[in-house]
């Protein structure tokens, strides 16, 4: 490995501001259309699908945008915004994957879908993967009484509460796998992302869980009685 290259440096340093530029663009430009379409189903108040007169975007979910996300990421450790920034993209592409599975059930939504997904059946590939990774996983995790002993006790508790329950959802997905043909495609990215969640920590998870929880407190107290869905 070489080192001392500002030429090399200058030119990551200049592609980490475009990228980061570019992924705040996406964030703002992004969320204030999300919360203006939720508006028009009913899920949030008729202000945030509000459009400004002149310039014909979102104008109220932007500047809503901007104080519920913007001025709070300016007052936060770097590093806690980035990885409460992954953990819930993350989370957002196990949504988009656990809803493929669940459209595919129903074969109405197949006839009336214009895209489909590659199918591959799923049935063997998710459980032979699921021994493999246990198997795999044994010198790394120690005696399977060492790992339960340390659900319980210990400064790796949460953690190992995490990976437990990752596993214990890939059986579950197994299961399905079997009794409903689920496509391969979108269980592999229901899988990975879940994966790459639980690396995340157990203090992005505690936050994330309270993110969760304000979220399921606006649907339950307003969104669920007001859904232009709920038909």
């Amino acid at each position: 490995m070489k080192v001392n290259l500002p030429g090399v440096a200058g030119v990551v340093a200049a592609s980490a501001v475009i990228a980061l530029t570019s992924a705040l663009l996406v964030y703002q430009m992004g969320q204030p259309r999300i919360w203006m379409t939720m508006s028009r189903d009913g899920l949030l108040p008729k202000a945030f699908s509000r459009i400004h007169p002149k310039y014909r975007t979102p104008s109220f979910s932007t500047i809503m945008t901007g104080f519920l996300v913007g001025i709070p990421a300016l007052f936060a450790n770097l590093e806690e915004v980035i990885n409460l920034s992954s953990i819930g993209t993350l989370f957002a592409f196990v949504l988009v994957c656990g809803g493929v599975l669940i459209l595919d059930l129903d074969p109405e939504n197949q006839k009336k879908s214009k895209f489909k997904i590659p199918y591959i059946n799923a049935k063997y590939y998710v459980g032979l993967s699921l021994v493999v990774a246990l198997y795999l996983s044994l010198p790394t995790l120690g005696a399977w009484q060492d790992w339960f002993e340390g659900i319980w006790s210990g400064a790796e508790k949460a953690d190992h509460v995490i990976m437990t329950c990752f596993f214990l959802i890939w059986v579950v997905i197994a299961f399905f796998s079997v009794t409903h043909n689920l496509s391969l495609i979108p269980v592999l990215g229901l899988l990975v992302n879940m994966y790459l969640m639980t690396q995340m920590g157990a203090m992005n998870w505690e936050r994330f869980l309270y993110w969760c929880l304000a979220g399921l407190l606006i649907y339950f107290g307003y969104s669920y009685r007001k859904s232009k869905l709920n038909v």
